[in-house]
């Protein structure tokens, strides 16, 4: 047990060292050096925001597994921590999953697993909608060309994954006793206020990371104009969320896609990147680092 903690710590060091000196478009002692001439009430803002960012996502795992467990917000808050820790060096965090279940006896991680399922696509369906509002604004508002080619396959891909869902729906999935129909109706047995709230907190922790990266991006480049640019951001969001990527290559696609949507709107490349930077730092870097003096110390 204790070999396998230093084998998840030493992974998520690394990658987190890689990332920083060799996966960074911007040199990160420039970056660090851009903040010394910076008022230091920015900094405790946005720790202070990461922070609220975090402890949203913590209540809405303490709401969810409330099913099958009473946990403390402290109690939430380790479970989350060390699950980021564990999933930070994975493809889209996938590792997650995993992670949070082994937490729970055998016999209640199908629930665990369901539950943070639950959790997660209430998260993505409003990055989705306010994602859908922010493309449309840019493809209205900057003139951008829809390939009809483009549209066609994109309209082919939903209604085959569609229609896969609806005739396999009673088929296993990877998990021996789930099927898209079983996922379904464990959701629907869910009570209307654990679903209210937890759509609640998504809603609030996407306005607070949001309105994050919006400041930061200020703080980087001043004089920028709100209306043009909270729509760029839910665009953004969205895009990256769908773009499934390796871990090696998530700050890099989230970096790319910024500077071409923030470019619309006259923004330079290292302000984005710079915040693009600063947004991993403080959500994951840090949360990932105090997961691992949870995780080290953690007794199941």
């Amino acid at each position: 047990m204790i070999a396998l903690k230093v084998l998840i710590l030493c992974v998520t060091f690394v990658y987190i060292y890689w990332k920083l000196n060799f996966d960074s478009k911007i040199s990160m002692s420039q970056f660090f050096q851009s903040l010394q001439d910076r008022e230091p009430a920015y900094l405790l803002l946005f720790t202070g925001m990461a922070a609220i960012n975090w402890s949203f996502e913590i209540v809405k795992w303490k709401l969810v597994i409330s099913r099958i467990r009473q946990l403390s917000f402290l109690a939430a808050a380790r479970q989350s921590l060390m699950a980021l820790t564990v999933s930070l060096a994975t493809p889209n965090r996938i590792g997650d999953y995993g992670a949070k279940a082994y937490f729970y006896d055998k016999s209640l991680r199908k629930q665990v697993l369901l539950l943070n399922l639950f959790s997660n696509l209430v998260q993505m369906l409003i990055t989705v909608l306010f994602g859908i509002f922010g493309i449309a604004y840019v493809v209205i508002n900057f003139g951008i060309e829809l390939s009809i080619s483009h549209t066609i396959i994109l309209i082919t891909i939903l209604v085959v994954m569609a229609l896969t869902g609806y005739f396999f729906k009673e088929k296993e999935l990877f998990i021996k006793g789930l099927s898209i129909a079983a996922v379904w109706n464990y959701f629907k047995s869910l009570t209307s206020s654990v679903v209210w709230k937890v759509s609640l907190f998504s809603l609030f922790k996407y306005l607070v990371f949001s309105t994050l990266f919006l400041l930061m991006l200020h703080f980087f480049q001043r004089g920028i104009s709100i209306f043009e640019v909270y729509p760029l951001i839910f665009a953004m969001y969205l895009m990256v969320s769908v773009v499934p990527t390796l871990f090696i290559l998530d700050v890099v696609v989230r970096g790319g896609v910024a500077v071409y949507l923030f470019s619309l709107v006259g923004i330079g490349e290292w302000p984005i990147l710079a915040t693009v930077t600063g947004m991993w730092l403080l959500n994951f870097v840090l949360p990932a680092l105090w997961g691992g003096y949870y995780l080290i110390t953690y007794k199941k």
